[in-house]
């Protein structure tokens, strides 16, 4: 009967006496109920999440750290460019700074082979050429070296000779008034030395004296 009779109360007594929790428990925080999340989660789960924490804080102190070099590496250009000091790419710009004048250099390569037998064109021939047909033309100066030329003729044949270069140069501005006379030169050498050509040459140049 006494053991019955303990049953019984046990049964009677409320289930919320048994299980309730204090009322005055404070409720739990925001950062306990991630925590409880946490552990509840698996170790994949886990794993990922400090992965992300940890890539954030290494992405945003890799930015921090590019942002502070490319400062320190624009210092001291501009500490330059203040001081009045040239930097780097202003001394770029004037190493290119073109020097002179704009000119023409002209080039005529005359043969001095001579069909039918005929001697070859001496050198005294070519500067008394030179002295009554170039220098009046070109009076401020002229340029003359020798060579040896290769050249095939009409006929197919190869032909060596020995050969002029003429250089003349002249300002740009005056290169229609020259056209007239360097084509005249090379005319008149062709009439005169029996030859079929005379080479010719333009070079867009710039020029100091």
């Amino acid at each position: 009967m006494f053991l019955g009779g303990r049953l019984s109360w046990a049964r009677s007594r409320p289930r919320s006496d048994r299980f309730s929790e204090p009322a005055d428990k404070p409720a739990p925080s925001q950062k306990d109920l991630a925590r409880q999340r946490l552990d509840r989660s698996s170790p994949e789960q886990t794993e990922g999440t400090v992965a992300t924490v940890l890539t954030r804080k290494t992405r945003s102190r890799i930015v921090a750290s590019a942002a502070v070099l490319a400062v320190a590496a624009g210092t001291p250009q501009a500490y330059a460019a203040l001081d009045g000091r040239p930097t780097p790419s202003s001394q770029a710009k004037s190493a290119t700074v073109a020097r002179g004048k704009p000119y023409i250099n002209t080039r005529l390569y005359f043969g001095t082979g001579r069909p039918d037998g005929k001697p070859p064109v001496s050198d005294k021939q070519f500067l008394t050429f030179v002295d009554k047909h170039v220098t009046p033309k070109f009076p401020s100066g002229l340029t003359i070296q020798r060579g040896r030329g290769q050249w095939r003729d009409q006929d197919g044949r190869i032909g060596r000779e020995g050969s002029y270069e003429l250089s003349v140069l002249y300002p740009v501005s005056e290169a229609r008034v020259h056209d007239a006379d360097i084509e005249k030169i090379r005319s008149t050498y062709k009439r005169i030395f029996d030859q079929e050509s005379v080479l010719r040459t333009d070079d867009n140049e710039r020029a100091d004296f």
